[in-house]
């Protein structure tokens, strides 16, 4: 009995066994780990897009001289991070105008932390280049299709001695004389010889013919404006072409002694040696009939009072254009010697990738995102740029055809604009020594020998080389 019990319990063992293996495999719980939905991709991390301008989005200043471009990056800044949402994160860090170049030439050579893109000027192109600084985008720019509308000759200033391409250029800013018209009811002079004849005349009536630039602030920027253009309106070079200064020439020498009868004769007021931009004042306030300068500077100067008591005085850029827009102001080429074109100073501005940039590709979005959105290319020409458009497209779009711009072109087709350093690469020191020659014989030491103070800063150079 006790085996035919062990029997069953064996047998029925065995059929269950068998049961087991034959049933289905019983569907997981919704607790079992198999059944968990597949993870989802974790989301792509957005990075970081650092730039060095020389504008703050965070100081809000109505009076800061640099407002226009402050409100550019406040007004840019979301609209380029919502274009690229998920992917970049545009981070601005504002640097001084006058220091940024060279402290990035510092971070570069120690392999310091550096921007993805650098807000630079044409007349940097040469320092970069002997540094090592800046990224050649030829192969990527001519890649792109905004490429074959670029202007050939802004494509030019931003090329180095190698052929490389060291900066996408964005706007040009060249120079021009801002005139009140009711100064000159003959319109601005067009000789010297006529300039000294207004100048006399303006004189008798208390007035100064024109203010500029004169002192030796800021290392000598002035030589880069209203000296430049004087020297180049007669004929005159600071380089032979090769990279030697050719600062005592005949022509140079004519140029200066030009500027040293306007001063000493009292035709220009002595604010326009004060340094610090304070030669703009007489021009805000009338005293001084004319005013060479940079085509950017109608962003600065302001408010304004004209001769016939119209005041401009919103404090902004537009009060320098409502000038022009009412015919108070008109833009003039400067003087030049019978049978010669007026010259002037002209420097590209744009954007360069330095080299060890941690995301040179957000740098390379932020370019085509300027160059391919014609709202946004021509707001920056307008607002930083300060100038005339690089992208022949954009310039016959509907914001440059104003009076103001109207007349900016008419005064450029009557010029020869090129940038005063010509094949100099020391621009700095050129910059300094040039500007100091001109500053001792037309202000400090009138009765010095203009060709000898000239050959002095030309020796001083070329030892250098």
């Amino acid at each position: 009995m006790k085996r035919l019990s062990t029997l069953l319990i064996v047998g029925l063992l065995f059929a269950l066994a068998l049961s087991a293996c034959a049933a289905p495999a019983a569907a997981p719980s919704a607790a079992s780990p198999t059944a968990a939905a597949p993870a989802e991709a974790a989301p792509a991390e957005v990075k970081d897009f650092v730039t060095w301008y020389q504008y703050d989005e965070k100081n809000e200043d109505p009076a800061s001289d640099e407002r226009v471009g402050n409100e550019y990056l406040r007004d840019t800044l979301p609209l380029f991070n919502e274009a690229f949402a998920g992917k970049w994160r545009w981070v601005n860090q504002p640097k001084a105008w006058d220091k940024m170049a060279a402290e990035l030439v510092a971070a570069v050579q120690a392999g310091a932390d550096v921007p993805d893109l650098f807000e630079m000027g044409s007349a940097q192109v040469t320092l970069f280049y002997k540094n090592g600084v800046m990224q050649d985008l030829n192969e990527w720019a001519s890649a792109q299709p905004w490429y074959a509308e670029m202007d050939a000759n802004a494509l030019k200033s931003c090329t180095g001695p190698d052929g490389g391409l060291y900066c996408i250029p964005i706007a040009q800013r060249p120079h021009l004389v801002y005139v009140w018209k009711d100064r000159f009811p003959n319109g601005f002079p067009k000789t010297p010889d006529e300039f000294l004849v207004e100048a006399e005349r303006l004189k008798g009536e208390g007035l100064y013919a024109m203010t500029f630039f004169g002192s030796t602030a800021f290392d000598g920027e002035g030589l880069t404006r209203a000296v430049w253009t004087t020297i180049a309106s007669f004929g005159g070079s600071l380089d032979d072409g090769q990279g030697a200064m050719t600062l005592n020439t005949p022509e140079n020498v004519a140029a200066v002694e030009f500027l040293r009868t306007v001063v000493q004769s009292g035709y220009a007021p002595e604010i326009s040696f004060a340094g610090g931009f304070q030669e703009e004042e007489a021009f805000k306030d009338a005293s001084a009939g004319a005013f060479p300068t940079g085509l950017f500077g109608y962003r600065y100067v302001n408010p304004l009072t004209a001769p016939n008591g119209a005041a401009y005085s919103k404090g902004n850029q537009e009060d320098m254009l409502d000038a022009i827009a009412a015919g108070d102001v008109i833009l003039s080429p400067f003087v030049a010697p019978e049978g010669m074109t007026p010259g002037c100073g002209v420097e590209l501005t744009g954007f360069g990738i330095p080299v060890g940039a941690t995301n040179p590709e957000a740098a390379q979005d932020y370019i085509n995102w300027i160059m391919t959105d014609p709202a946004q290319n021509a707001d920056w020409v307008l607002r930083p740029g300060g100038g005339f458009p690089a992208l022949t497209t954009t310039q016959s779009s509907e914001q440059f055809q104003s009076p103001f711009y109207q007349e900016a072109a008419d005064v450029l087709s009557r010029s020869a604009c090129r940038a005063w350093y010509g094949s100099l690469d020391r621009k700095a020191e050129a910059q300094k020594l040039a500007m100091a020659a001109v500053y001792k014989v037309i202000k400090e030491d009138p009765t010095a020998d203009i060709a000898t103070e000239l050959q002095k800063a030309q020796d001083e150079y070329n030892a250098g080389n």
